[in-house]
Parts: C-alpha cells; sequence; structure tokens
C-alpha cells in the first residue's frame, strides 16, 4: 500500500501481530475456532504483506493476481461456511476487500494510486462504510457491562453474569477460546482494513 513509511511499518506490525495471534488461536479445542483462526490468520498476514511501504519494497507484477486468487478462494470458502454461521459473512467481505485491493494495487503506478478528481470510488465508499460500522459495534461490545449491586448510587459495580472466570464456566476454556479476544483480533483487523481503503 502507498502511503507514509512510519505509518506503513506500524499497519504492517498491527497485522502481524494479529495473524500471530490467530496462529495460537488455531490451537484451542473447538474445530469452529480454529478453523475461523486459521482464516483470520492468512487475513493478518495477508494485510501485514501489502501494507509494506512501497520505498521499502515494490512486488512484481506477478503477486497482485496471486493475491486475488488466494483471497478469493478464501472468500469461497466463506461463503460456503456462512451456511452454518452468519459470522462468516464478515471473513467474506473481508476477502473480498482484500481481492478488491489487489486488484487496484494491479491496476496503479508503482509510486501512488491514480483515483484523480474523480473522488472515492463507490466500492471503496461502501467497504468503508462496512469496515467503520464494524469497528465501532465492536469496540461497543468489547465494552464490560456492569450492574449495581444493590441497586443504590454508592454500590459498588458488580459484573454482569458471564463476564468473570468463576461464572458461567467459563473459567477452564483456554485463553485462545475466549470470545472478548476473538473479537479484539478482529477488530485490530478492521482497523487496519480502514486504514488501508482509506488511501484508494
Amino acid at each position: 500500500m502507498h502511503g507514509s513509511a512510519s505509518s506503513g511499518w506500524l499497519l504492517v506490525a498491527l497485522c502481524a501481530a494479529t495473524g500471530a495471534y490467530c496462529l495460537l488461536r488455531m490451537r484451542s479445542g473447538v474445530e469452529e475456532q480454529r478453523r475461523a483462526a486459521g482464516g483470520e490468520a492468512l487475513m493478518g498476514f495477508g494485510m501485514a504483506a501489502m501494507a509494506v511501504p512501497a520505498a521499502v519494497f515494490t512486488p512484481p507484477a506477478w503477486v497482485w493476481p496471486a493475491y486475488a486468487a488466494v483471497f478469493g478462494a478464501a472468500g469461497l470458502r466463506a461463503l460456503w461456511a456462512a451456511r452454518s454461521g452468519r459470522h462468516h459473512l464478515h471473513h467474506l467481505v473481508g476477502a473480498a476487500a482484500m481481492v478488491y485491493m489487489a486488484v487496484v494495487m494491479a491496476g496503479s503506478p508503482a509510486h501512488g494510486h491514480g483515483h484523480g478528481a474523480s473522488g472515492t470510488p463507490l466500492l471503496t465508499g461502501v467497504l468503508l462504510l462496512y469496515f467503520a460500522g464494524y469497528v465501532l459495534l465492536t469496540g461497543v461490545r468489547l465494552i464490560p457491562v456492569v450492574t449495581v449491586a444493590g441497586g443504590g448510587p454508592g454500590a459498588p459495580p458488580v459484573p454482569a453474569p458471564g463476564g468473570g472466570a468463576g461464572s458461567g464456566g467459563r473459567a477452564g476454556a483456554g485463553w485462545g477460546d475466549r470470545p472478548e479476544l476473538a473479537r479484539a483480533c478482529r477488530l485490530s483487523m478492521a482497523i487496519g482494513m480502514l486504514a488501508m481503503l482509506l488511501p484508494l
């Protein structure tokens, strides 16, 4: 992606760290968690490689069609998996965004995008809106919910049911199976996707 080198390297670090965490999540005992984590690891590392500043490394022309093919296949897999759960639709949108960026990069000059005075292309705008909404919604879902014991104004807050290790049987779940960590991983990638789509 094109942009300043420092922001590009920050994006590379964010996406690579997220991809590495998703690889660790693949050790889950739950098959569905492993499959989702594998797709997210692919997305994280793919985004990290795509975010390397162009001033440092300009990939050969064959890289972008390869990206489009890999993430097109990932999108088809997510579409097939969406039969069993709606959350796979987010993976489908992410894969489609990667294919779109690869196509744009394949058609752009080596050192910049040339959409000129026409403004933001429609598809870029739709993807920006989707990922901005996803970031906001996921961020809100990560805020811990507390209830007030006794209901009085000076009463201490108490975690809502299901929020702690001793409530609801999540104490035995591994850290890779915790839904809030998976949600934070997806939030990081959505933020990265926003940063990558903005220069298009």
